[in-house]
């Protein structure tokens, strides 16, 4: 077991478990900052993986998951917004 799976590990666990609790309970915009917490947390261990395999293609998913997540953000963002 390499240091990077080690870490891989701990972010799941102590990563996504509060992203899942945030993003489950509360108000609207705690759920978002839920999904972006374990969106980020999500990045952060694909990335890690990658490394573990040894394979600089698997960089691709974790890159485009960070760009289609914060486009996301924004239309949660203003479907939150009040209406006029």
């Amino acid at each position: 077991m390499t240091s990077w799976l080690i870490g891989a590990v701990v972010l799941m666990v102590g990563g996504l478990g509060p992203a899942l609790w945030l993003g489950s309970r509360g108000e609207p915009v705690h759920r978002l900052v839920g999904l972006e917490l374990g969106s980020s947390v999500t990045v952060l261990i694909l990335l890690l993986l990658s490394q573990v395999a040894g394979q600089s293609q698997f960089l691709i998913v974790p890159l485009v998951l960070a760009l289609l997540s914060f486009a996301g953000t924004l239309v949660f963002t203003r479907l939150l917004a009040p209406r006029r």
